[in-house]
């Protein structure tokens, strides 16, 4: 699914010795490289304030943790995404409400999320599925209206650009109250190992999150927060600064390989291509709003298990995200949910499949791929 052995290949002398100048220095922990980072994201993304830590699921944790969310306090989120996403609300005794998705785009249905909103309610988590943003516009007005904190959970979409409707160019991240991402190896800006980061404008917040990724600490052996052990290590922070100044190219070069799978998905009946916020009559979108961490067709012939064992049976890797609804999962599954309420949902997880997706895909490569799903298909 992911050539990290080809992508390293590309940057390797630069990825050894950066990596090798951390052991020289021995300086593992909050080294130089991990400040170093921690700026050089901040400008790329346009946002004030970056705080590397351990992994993007302590992220979305800390940023729940670093707004004051208490036990009982609902959290609604969507119901089609990684279970990490709720895993946390669930962690610190808030309660998660799992709405339905949009069809389209798979991300949070707004009007879900308005139907759900209760006087319990404190947080909206819009999830940026599959490298493109939800809908901000539509959630930051409801989050005003109803003096509500928005977390863009942002794992899948680090480098993809939102575009309000009055035309205003915003990174992916940054327009939340609070942001997390994954630097997880397989994520369009990937480390060798675990590492996340946390993305905010409000230097308050700011300065209450940098003491919980570290014992609750500002000061040694002084705790003045309940924190916890999160930091994101050198080596991982060295391996994420030779990355950083390619993700554009590294994004574009995905973009390319879907427009590729796009005109060779085009006017088939039985599957549907992925769309983008800014699709218009079919025509493939060729901006940055959509960064591709996965290309996902919809098979709606019923043959997509079958499909999903063919391509693995012909050595080409593929994946269903997601099989199991999170309302559906035995760790969150709760009596309020209603099936009438998940319709899009349960139809997306017997037709979604995700092809390989990155940016050393080669057109040799995407014409084996396309010509197996076709054949099978349409058999």
């Amino acid at each position: 699914m992911v050539d990290l052995k080809g992508q390293y290949e590309g940057i390797k002398d630069q990825i050894n010795s950066s990596i090798s100048n951390v052991l020289d220095s021995s300086a593992f922990i909050n080294g130089p490289d991990v400040h170093a980072f921690q700026k050089e994201l901040e400008d790329y993304l346009g946002v004030k304030h970056v705080i590397p830590c351990a992994n993007g699921t302590d992220a979305l944790q800390i940023c729940m943790m670093g707004l004051g969310l208490r036990p009982g306090d609902e959290v609604i989120t969507a119901d089609f995404t990684f279970a990490a996403t709720v895993e946390v609300i669930a962690l610190l005794n808030l309660t998660p409400v799992l709405v339905d998705v949009d069809p389209d785009t798979f991300n949070i249905d707004v009007k879900a999320v308005e139907r759900a909103i209760t006087p319990k309610t404190r947080a909206i988590v819009p999830v940026h599925l599959f490298g493109q943003c939800a809908d901000m516009d539509a959630l930051m007005d409801l989050a005003n209206e109803h003096d509500l904190f928005v977390i863009e959970d942002n794992a899948q979409a680090i480098g993809a650009t939102h575009i309000s409707k009055n035309g205003e160019k915003q990174k992916a991240g940054t327009i939340g109250h609070v942001a997390s991402t994954s630097f997880f190896p397989s994520k369009n800006l990937g480390c060798y190992g675990d590492g996340g980061a946390i993305f905010t404008n409000d230097d308050d917040l700011a300065n209450i999150i940098r003491g919980i990724v570290n014992h609750g600490m500002y000061v040694r052996y002084h705790h003045d927060v309940v924190g916890v052990n999160s930091r994101l290590d050198s080596i991982q922070a060295a391996v994420l600064r030779a990355k950083l100044p390619k993700l554009d190219e590294y994004n574009q070069e995905r973009r390319k390989a879907a427009q590729k799978y796009d005109m060779a998905f085009q006017d088939q009946r039985h599957i549907i291509r992925p769309k983008t916020a800014n699709d218009r009559d079919g025509v493939f979108d060729t901006s940055d709003c959509h960064v591709f961490h996965q290309y996902t067709l919809r098979i709606t012939n019923g043959k997509r298990d079958a499909l999903v064992q063919h391509m693995n049976g012909n050595g080409v890797p593929c994946g269903v995200y997601y099989p199991i609804p999170l309302h559906k999962q035995k760790a969150y599954a709760d009596e309020r949910y209603n099936e009438d309420d998940f319709k899009v949902t349960n139809q997306l997880v017997e037709e979604v499949i995700s092809l390989p997706m990155h940016t050393e895909l080669d057109d040799e490569q995407i014409d084996f791929i396309t010509d197996l799903v076709l054949k099978f298909v349409n058999d």
